[in-house]
């Protein structure tokens, strides 16, 4: 069993995350999201980071679900800190300091897919495929499973939910479950340069704009626009406006 998810950080600040996971579709019990829960905490307070990339441990899972043979032991007594375990972890992504870049190869189901909607952005392989099969095995979707309704629509949501059915990635792209789709050959490209796109631009505006998308999703339409008024005014405290600013102006004598 895996005791740590091994990460890099380069020289542009992008770090990249390895979910390393048990068995074929690198499932995750309650060690494994512990520990990457763990790792995320680290990299966040890192002040070299600008973008992050999650990736699974091979091409043939990103995430394949939460481990059901430890699941199959639990009670009602048990279950919540289990629960609990993989919320924090969706959170941990969902509230991540810099944008979250998830690279999806392969299966993505259950807490895997709870965990790839609360990344920023899903660039997947033609090959992976999607799903929240839950109901099959008699427990609901819950947790970051929340988010579907918000990604895809409620009537795609339900359906999901409710059936468990699994789809594939051009499906997933049509349903803006996936930003991009990319042969497999070509997904660590995709990713790397959507990683250095991101990496390029002023570290503190994207954190101000990643704080600011969160806060949207909580605030009243009327909060949130109030609100984005003193976002612009900080974000002139940093510095990063006024160097840009002066770039563009420049470029264009």
């Amino acid at each position: 069993m895996p005791d740590s998810h091994p990460f890099s950080l380069d020289d542009h600040g992008i770090a990249t995350l390895t979910i390393a996971g048990r068995k074929a579709l690198n499932i995750v019990g309650s060690p494994e999201i512990t520990t990457l829960t763990a790792a995320l905490q680290q990299l966040a307070h890192d002040p070299r980071l600008r973008v992050l990339v999650l990736r699974g441990r091979d091409e043939r899972a990103w995430i394949g679900g939460a481990d059901i043979a430890e699941m199959a032991l639990l009670t009602p007594d048990t279950a919540p800190a289990f629960i609990t375990r993989l919320k924090d972890l969706c959170e941990a992504l969902r509230l991540f300091p810099v944008p979250v870049i998830a690279r999806l190869s392969g299966w993505c189901l259950g807490g895997g897919l709870e965990a790839a909607l609360a990344c920023d952005l899903r660039l997947g392989s033609s090959q992976s495929s999607y799903g929240m099969p839950e109901v099959k095995v008699g427990i609901p979707s819950v947790i970051h499973a929340a988010m579907l309704p918000r990604r895809v629509g409620m009537a795609v949501a339900t359906w999901l939910l409710l059936t468990g059915e699994t789809i594939g990635a051009d499906e997933a792209l049509r349903l803006d479950l996936l930003h991009q789709v990319h042969a497999p050959d070509a997904l660590d490209a995709a990713v790397h340069a959507t990683a250095r796109q991101l990496a390029a631009l002023g570290t503190q505006v994207l954190r101000q704009q990643k704080r600011l998308l969160r806060d949207w999703e909580r605030l009243p339409l009327d909060a949130a626009i109030a609100q984005s008024v003193s976002e612009f005014a900080r974000a002139f405290a940093t510095g990063e406006p006024q160097q840009h600013m002066q770039a563009f102006l420049d470029r264009r004598r």
